[in-house]
């Protein structure tokens, strides 16, 4: 772990809606003379899925890049470091990111939550798009408020929410919130991120799985300016 902390993150703009719904999605984030590079990173990094140390999904690609310096500048931006430090409400670390891709014909998943470790709200995940998305490449279907039902029915799609939008746009949110890739009908591009961040108390067993989920950057802390309520 780096010693050199970045200092405190400022505080989300609009914390009500972010605790209440449990994700936000940050349009056009990413600086738009970014994504060539992000999509070449993305596509130089591609390694098969049995090349991995634990094997990956047959129908998803899946890149390593996270060694990559515009990649480890999306990972610090600020508004995407204030909306994290505002659902985990405690300093935290960057843990993972990876690059992921659903193939044409995959990416389809049930509904279900990646689950917080030790408390609701200690692990936030980010995606970063680096294609147009929509309900034609696979994208992100969401669950607003679910982090907070933990009695949810995972087999109900009903309240399910399938976002769209363009290249450069990021979604955060709880571990705790239902969420599902969707299928990739037309087999257009859907590149993508997947950002990791965990409360300090997870660092530990963090470092027993680092090696297995591949990690290599070198990660370093942040700490919540104003930790919120939640």
């Amino acid at each position: 772990m780096s010693e050199s902390a970045p200092g405190p993150v400022a505080s989300f703009a609009n914390t009500e809606q972010l605790h209440r719904d449990g994700y936000t999605l940050l349009r056009g984030a990413i600086p738009s003379q970014w994504i060539d590079e992000l999509c070449q990173t993305f596509d130089e990094g591609v390694k098969p899925g049995d090349q991995w140390p634990v094997p990956r999904g047959a129908d998803w690609r899946h890149s390593l890049l996270d060694l990559s310096p515009v990649v480890q500048s999306v990972c610090h931006l600020p508004e995407l470091l204030a909306a994290a430090g505002s659902l985990i409400g405690e300093r935290f670390f960057l843990a993972q990111v990876e690059g992921r891709e659903p193939l044409p014909g995959g990416g389809h998943q049930g509904l279900h939550r990646d689950l917080s470790a030790q408390r609701p709200g200690d692990t936030v995940l980010a995606i970063v798009f680096l294609d147009d998305y929509g309900p034609d490449n696979g994208a992100t279907r969401i669950v607003p408020g679910s982090h907070r039902q933990p009695e949810f029915d995972l087999n109900d799609t009903s309240q399910a929410l399938q976002i769209s939008g363009s290249a450069g746009d990021i979604l955060i949110f709880e571990a705790d919130l239902v969420h599902a890739g969707s299928l990739n009908i037309t087999g257009a591009r859907r590149r993508s991120l997947l950002i990791s961040y965990f409360a300090e108390p997870l660092y530990a067993t963090h470092l027993k799985t680092a090696a297995l989920r591949s990690i290599r950057m070198e990660t370093a802390w942040f700490d919540v300016l104003q930790v919120e309520t939640k």
